[in-house]
This record gives C-alpha cells, sequence and structure tokens, in this order.
C-alpha cells in the first residue's frame, strides 16, 4: 500500500447511495470534487451494496462522517437503510435526496432517524444548492470527531470541581480531549508517574509542559485563544457572547463596524450549554447550542469582529464622546458605542451543602460535559423551565433514571409543549411536581438529597450523585453599578422603561429621547436576558442583537 493509498484509507468518509447510475455519477463526481481533500467519497449503487460497505468500514474501524441517501429505492428506502446505518453509525450526518417535494418522507425520516436534511434532485448549482448544506453539516460532525490521537489528555478524578472547570472549558472551546480517570486509567497511571508532583487535574498537551489544577486564563493561553485587543478603539464593543451579542458582532462588522466582543467565560452564554435546541426556526431536527455558538463565532470572525475570551469587564465610564471599560487586570478599551449582552447567571441553590458540592455532583446548567459520568445513575434535575426540560431529555440518554423536581404543580406552567411531550414519552424520567430540595450531603462528594413533598409535608432523604439545578436567573450587571440604570432585579432598563412619567431620564441630553435598546447612557444599549423586560427566548436574543446594531447605526448619525 503506498502511503497516498494509506492515507486515503484512514480518511472519514462519505457515502452516497443511489439506484439510478446517472445520479449516482453526478453526485460521486460533485462530493469528490468539493471533499476529496479531506474525505473518502465512497457510493454504492443500491440499499444492499451500501449495506456490504457499511460491514466494510465497521471491519477497518473507518468512520463516516455523512450518509447521502435516496429515498425512492427498490430494495430499501432511504429511510430504512439509513435507519440501519445510524444504529451501526450514530455519529454520521444523514441527508436524503427526493426526487421531488415528499414532505411525509422527511418528516418520516426527521422523526425516525434525526434527519439533518433533505434535498431535491437536481441540485444544480451544486455551489449554491449542494455544498453550502453538506459544508455546514460536515463542519458539525467534525467538530465532534475524535479520532484516535495523541492530543489534549486530562488527568483527573471523575467528580471534581477542577476536573469539571477543565473538561467544560475546553468542551466549549472545540478543544478535542480525552479524559483520563487517575483512579483507574492504566494511561493515567503512567502519566502521574512521568510527573509524580503533579497536581489533579493534569493537563497534558502534545507539546509543552503540562499545566497542573489550571484555571481558565491558562487554559485559553494554551489554547492559543485572544485575550487582547489589537487596537484602543472600536466602534462598538460588545460585552457578553451568548446569543444577543454574537448576533450583534455578526451584524455589527458584516456592516463595517470596528467590532470587537468580550465574554468573561466561553461564547454561548446559556444557551452554549443547551444540550438540544429544538424549536429555532431554520432547524427542524434541532442543533445543540454548542454548535449555534461555533457556527456564530466563525460567522462574526469572517466578517472581521475580534472576540476576546475569558475577559472580564468590571467597570464603566463615560468620557465623552467616548465611553471606556475597564478589564480586570487594570486594562482600559475606549469605544464609541457600547452594547451590554452578558446575559444571565442561573441562581445558586440556598440550601446546605449546596456550596460544599458545587462541581463534585452540584451543577449550574447543563454541564453535559459531564454526560459520560452519569452512566448508569440516576440524576436528579431542579427546575421546571425550558433549559431543565431540554437537560432532563438530553440526561434521559445516559442516565438509567432522571427525575425532575418542580416547585410549582405543573410542567406546562413554565415549559414549552413540546417538551413536556417528549418528557412524558421517555420511560427512564420521573416528574415529581410541588417539591422542593432542602439539603445535599455526603462525604468526599454529593450521596444524598433531602427533599420536600409540599402536598403532603413529607420529608424524604434520598440518594444522589448528579443535580443538576435551573432554578431562575440573575442578571450580571454588578460591573455597571452607579452607571448604567437598572430595575430593582438587576436588569438594565431600556428606551420606554427609562421615560418616567413620558420624559428621559434628567442627565439624559435634550434632542431626542432614548432609542428602543438604549440604556440611561447615551450610546450604551442592551440586549437579550439582560435586559429588563426581554423575552427569555433565544430567537428573541438574536433578534434584539440585530437590532441593536440598526440603532447604533443611527446615535453614530445623529447622536
Amino acid at each position: 500500500m503506498t502511503a497516498a493509498t494509506a492515507e486515503a484509507a484512514h480518511k472519514p468518509v462519505i457515502l452516497a447511495v443511489d439506484d439510478d447510475p446517472q445520479v449516482l455519477r453526478a453526485v460521486r463526481r460533485d462530493l469528490r470534487s468539493a471533499y476529496a481533500e479531506d474525505y473518502r467519497v465512497l457510493s454504492a449503487s443500491s440499499a444492499a451494496e451500501a449495506l456490504s460497505v457499511l460491514d466494510t468500514l465497521d471491519e477497518r474501524s473507518q468512520d463516516p462522517a455523512l450518509f447521502l441517501v435516496d429515498q425512492r429505492m427498490p430494495d430499501m428506502t432511504g429511510v430504512d437503510f439509513l435507519l440501519e446505518a445510524v444504529s451501526r453509525f450514530p455519529d454520521a450526518k444523514r441527508v436524503l435526496l427526493t426526487a421531488f417535494a415528499e414532505t411525509d418522507a422527511a418528516i418520516t425520516a426527521i422523526n425516525r432517524v434525526r434527519l439533518d436534511y433533505y434535498l431535491m434532485k437536481p441540485w444544480d448549482p451544486p455551489a449554491e444548492r449542494l455544498f453550502p448544506v453538506l459544508d455546514d453539516l460536515l463542519s458539525d460532525w467534525a467538530a465532534a470527531y475524535r479520532p484516535a490521537y495523541r492530543g489534549i489528555r486530562v488527568v483527573g478524578h471523575p467528580v471534581s470541581a477542577g476536573t469539571h472547570l477543565v473538561r467544560d472549558f475546553l468542551t466549549r472551546n472545540g478543544a478535542p480531549f480525552r479524559f483520563l480517570n487517575a483512579e483507574t486509567d492504566p494511561e493515567a497511571r503512567l502519566l502521574l508517574a512521568e510527573h509524580p508532583q503533579a497536581r489533579l487535574p493534569l493537563v497534558v498537551f502534545p507539546e509543552g509542559v503540562p499545566l497542573h489544577a489550571p484555571g481558565a486564563a491558562e487554559l485559553a493561553v494554551r489554547l492559543g485563544l485572544a485575550t487582547t485587543a489589537s487596537r484602543p478603539h472600536y466602534d462598538t464593543v460588545i460585552v457578553g457572547a451568548g446569543p444577543a451579542g454574537l448576533a450583534a458582532g455578526v451584524y455589527a462588522a458584516s456592516e463595517g463596524l470596528s467590532t470587537l466582543l468580550l465574554d468573561a467565560d466561553s461564547p454561548g452564554g446559556q444557551a452554549g450549554t443547551s444540550s438540544l435546541i429544538e424549536n429555532y426556526l431554520g432547524f427542524p431536527a434541532g442543533l445543540s447550542g454548542g454548535d449555534l455558538a461555533r457556527r456564530a463565532v466563525s460567522q462574526a470572525a469572517r466578517f472581521g469582529a475580534e472576540l476576546l475570551h475569558p475577559v472580564d469587564v468590571v467597570g464603566l465610564q463615560r468620557d465623552d464622546p467616548a465611553r471606556i471599560l475597564t478589564l480586570a487586570d487594570g486594562s482600559e478599551i475606549s469605544a464609541e458605542t457600547v452594547l451590554v449582552a452578558t446575559g444571565v447567571s442561573y441562581n445558586r441553590l440556598e440550601v446546605p451543602g449546596a456550596e460544599r458540592f458545587e462541581g463534585e455532583g452540584l451543577y449550574y446548567g447543563a454541564a453535559t460535559t459531564e454526560s459520560s459520568s452519569c452512566l448508569s445513575h440516576h440524576v436528579h434535575i431542579i427546575g421546571g423551565a425550558n433549559s431543565a426540560g431540554q437537560a432532563a431529555i438530553h440526561f434521559s440518554r445516559y442516565a438509567a433514571r432522571v427525575t425532575v423536581l418542580v416547585r410549582g404543580d405543573s410542567l406546562e406552567a413554565g415549559m414549552s409543549r413540546y417538551l413536556v411531550d417528549e418528557i412524558r414519552r421517555t420511560p427512564n424520567i420521573e416528574v415529581r411536581l410541588a417539591t422542593r430540595v432542602l439539603a445535599l450531603d455526603g462525604a468526599d462528594r454529593l450521596e444524598r438529597i433531602t427533599l420536600l413533598d409540599d402536598a403532603t409535608g413529607r420529608r424524604t432523604v434520598e440518594p444522589a450523585n448528579f443535580v443538576f439545578t435551573f432554578i431562575g436567573a440573575r442578571p450580571r450587571t454588578g460591573w455597571l453599578d452607579g452607571v448604567v440604570d437598572c430595575d430593582d432585579h438587576g436588569f438594565v432598563l431600556t428606551g420606554p422603561d427609562l421615560m418616567g412619567s413620558g420624559k428621559p431620564p434628567a442627565s439624559w441630553p435634550p434632542g431626542r429621547d432614548p432609542y428602543l435598546l438604549e440604556t440611561n447612557v447615551p450610546g450604551v444599549f442592551a440586549a437579550g436576558d439582560v435586559r429588563a423586560n426581554s423575552i427569555k427566548r433565544v430567537a428573541s436574543g438574536v433578534g434584539e442583537g440585530a437590532m441593536a446594531v440598526a440603532f447604533i447605526h443611527r446615535y453614530r448619525a445623529v447622536g
């Protein structure tokens, strides 16, 4: 076998299946022209032949990246073939080819095999009607692909606050890594023998010295993430890179504004931790919050926006005509306009034991990095809104049992209908209404949870190793104190909410009223969950981020 042949044999596979020889030749030609450099393009003229190809992939331990399958084949429908294919290769992307608008087949495929896309023949020109679709799907697949490699390795205890921080940071920033259990993994023991003074978690990189119990800032430096601005002044600085901030970054940069995004954690905000967003327009099979964030970051960068993270903004001051942002390291960044899009954080669980077990059995948000740790365990989800519902469905695929603890008397009061229905269809999810958590307890890690049934007054102490909580949110606005007006809960007041008795704030300059998303400081805007009276949805955050850029243009034009 030549070197070129060996290299091709190890490439991920794209498999096209169609019983029409002319169509198969065309799709094979187009796929090879666009993807042969990174993928091995295989084809089959029948479902039976394609199943034989799957057998060879199994034998060679090759990874299919994408199946592109015709629906109408004489020996087996495309949907039936995909059912068999994804049972063996569940991570591969799935695209169905149809000769005309077979809506019923597409809906069936979405429901039965989690179809990613369906395309109608012909797809000419492929540069417009084929490649953009496949580019997105292959990008998503590649982001989650974990081939055998000697990349970043994390050695630690499975349930540890430090290990959770490292795993979560690497995952949210798209850095592939392998986790090695310090107690049971032979490779972990070898690495610890090489570094006898190691402090866990130990993070070993392909090159350079390992990191011992690193924080987010140290990891960011080693990953090459930008944490320093390239210039002292920008047309607009966006604080927060959740859906609202990322949308604003895309629109501002695409319209020619010098744009800087700053985020204290990782891009995506709360939405970035969501395992699956199923009601976002244009994604009938849903998409994860991580995928949404990654796509948006890439899109903003393509238009020239800069993104710095993790970077803490600790202050804002007026220095007309500029607005000055102070960072945690003492440095300052100047901007003509500022958009506050810092979103919200989940409220802390105020019960005995909560602080002690944070990151060691108690997690705020979906913490999908802990999914593998939950295999065959009992997971408790606290909360009754959409984020809790999405988490319950996600963890039901890993845990033996999931219990959703809701203080209210119904799921419908705070959760979208599609989530309620799916929870009720999932056999290993239990919902307990009118139930509160009173305490968490354990030795080195969380072991027990104390619950109160408000309906009966009965207290119970039950085993618990993994608790994920979604109990309301508080805005990230402490850094705005004394400068930007907020309501009693800390949410930023904008536009009409500033107009007491129909008049703008006393400090407001004459000549115009505040714009819809403008704060009491001219040129400082707010969008998304951090804004008072906003609709707490991903789509509305994206919409407000786009709207804010329109008001920024208006401000720059007229002041």
